[in-house]
């Protein structure tokens, strides 16, 4: 062998082995495809969750990030923690109202940006067992969901504005503002600062999260962000994003993570990707992927008294149909008040998604995207349901003529239905297609179901 020829085989050689080892570190685990469907069957059945966003924010009333908008200070912010006392909380009463309209498993925030923790915390004082509330909330919203029977997720923040070793970025109440030289200021306002304190106070309590409140079927951890200019950002390497999630495997083997420790280079670095208050359209570039779009009742995620820009009924079930109908997840969010409760305007809302699923859920529960065979017929979405072999369709404008036609549906099904009060739908064939033929006036529900038991 040529000695050129040697130099290049040894090369080409040298490049698969590394190129072998570097496909090898894109993986955390050893878990196969079909253990993970496994672990994750609950969550791709369940397709409707709550998200609740609690905490100091819930008394300014005015957004959750309202620390960060009106830069304040920890000091200035310290009254909403001497003034917290939600004297009407009452869990139970959250999960049956999460209960009835329909949502499998429900996430708290443990503890959002502001570092407030509603769970007793070995590692501060800033929780809510040393407020006048002098409990524990986080136990009493896992005894009350729990019982039930509704899956019990934690929300915890990785950002920490009021912890004193948090280094200070581009997304703190107290970055620099209207300076040039940014890059100076953040060195001068982080002198004192160590994210090594801070990475080790973070992987303690979500040790403690994880620990003390027995099987956490969920974590959704929030969130990463790259640097931008002269402005320091957090990612995996602040986070200690590999040991953690190793160290929340450990303690949790059968738990599901969202996507936002910063780990896309591995395979395993997440569960399911998490577009937040994208139109229901965003989502149809998701099918295939597990993905759960997490969306408010209104504009805030935190209780916002004066916050006007509720969605209707239809809007929220348009994002429920979306979601599952292109393979994914809908968890929407409830700001409980300072006091502890869901407000009017919350309560409306679900119980408007209460009357719909307790029709309805057949469509949603189990489902996914419908296989390409069958065309979406005009003013329609559907969903399908892959055990059963149930096709749902779901009216969003129902025909003025009472007929809707279903194209190139000829042998594909053997009996319709509408599913509120499973009624009779006779059809007619037309060539290769089916047409319905449907009552002259409307359902009384907002976006009816049809239900097709498939040949």
């Amino acid at each position: 062998m040529k000695n050129s020829t040697r130099k290049f085989v040894l090369l080409f050689t040298s490049l698969l082995m590394l190129t072998a080892f570097s496909f090898g570190q894109k993986k955390l685990g050893n878990e196969t495809k079909e253990q993970k469907a496994k672990r994750m069957e609950w969550w791709t059945d369940a397709r409707f969750g709550m998200f609740i966003h609690w905490g100091l924010y819930a008394l300014p009333a005015r957004h959750e990030w309202i620390k960060f908008r009106e830069e304040q200070t920890n000091e200035q912010y310290q009254k909403y923690f001497d003034l917290f006392n939600p004297d009407q909380f009452n869990p139970k009463l959250w999960a049956k109202q999460a209960k009835a309209a329909g949502m499998k498993y429900a996430v708290l925030t443990t503890k959002h940006h502001e570092g407030f923790c509603l769970f007793d915390s070995k590692y501060t004082d800033y929780k809510s067992t040393n407020t006048q509330a002098k409990r524990d909330l986080v136990k009493e919203f896992v005894d009350a969901f729990r019982a039930e029977g509704i899956k019990i997720g934690f929300y915890y923040s990785l950002l920490d504005w009021h912890h004193p070793n948090f280094p200070i970025d581009y997304q703190h109440p107290q970055r620099p503002v209207n300076i040039t030289d940014t890059a100076a200021a953040y060195d001068q306002l982080n002198k004192n600062r160590d994210i090594a304190v801070y990475r080790k106070y973070l992987y303690n309590q979500v040790t403690e999260l994880l620990t003390n409140y027995g099987k956490i079927d969920l974590l959704w951890l929030d969130f990463s962000y790259p640097t931008k200019g002269k402005s320091p950002g957090k990612g995996k390497d602040d986070w200690g994003s590999v040991a953690l999630l190793q160290q929340i495997r450990k303690l949790q083997p059968n738990i599901i993570v969202n996507n936002r420790l910063d780990l896309s280079k591995y395979e395993d670095g997440a569960d399911f990707e998490t577009p937040e208050q994208v139109k229901p359209e965003a989502l149809t570039k998701l099918r295939g992927k597990a993905f759960e779009t997490c969306q408010t009742f209104s504009g805030s995620w935190g209780y916002n008294r004066d916050e006007d820009t509720w969605k209707s009924q239809r809007q929220l079930l348009d994002l429920l149909i979306s979601s599952v109908s292109n393979g994914g997840n809908l968890i929407l969010n409830v700001g409980p008040t300072a006091r502890g409760e869901f407000d009017y305007r919350a309560k409306k809302a679900l119980d408007s998604l209460a009357d719909w699923m307790h029709a309805n859920s057949k469509s949603i529960y189990k489902c996914t995207y419908a296989p390409d065979e069958y065309k979406v017929p005009e003013g329609c979405k559907l969903t399908y349901n892959t055990t059963n072999k149930r096709l749902y369709i779901h009216l969003y404008n129902y025909p003025s003529n009472a007929k809707l036609v279903l194209p190139g549906y000829k042998g594909k099904f053997k009996y319709a239905q509408f599913l509120f009060d499973n009624s009779e739908l006779k059809f007619e064939i037309q060539g290769d297609d089916v047409v319905l033929k449907l009552p002259a006036k409307k359902p009384l529900y907002e976006i009816p179901v049809i239900e097709l038991l498939l040949n």
